[in-house]
């Protein structure tokens, strides 16, 4: 089961996106909010959805959960 975590800052069009650890495109770790363990990349967006509005997946890491 993999670790994921989401970007603090959002992305110019809003979002704050979600990325599975080790990911290549993943923002700097002071900039990292972690969101644990889960199953897949919906379960870490539902996770960070609870604590920003504007959630994407990353297209590269989590492109089942990429909407933009």
């Amino acid at each position: 089961m993999p670790s994921y975590h989401v970007n603090k800052n959002a992305q110019p069009t809003g979002e704050h996106e979600v990325h599975e650890t080790g990911c290549a495109h993943q923002p700097d770790a002071a900039n990292r909010d972690a969101l644990g363990w889960h199953s897949d990349c919906h379960g870490a967006v539902r996770e960070a959805r609870k604590r920003y509005n504007k959630v994407d997946g990353c297209y590269y890491c989590c492109k089942p959960c990429h909407t933009r």
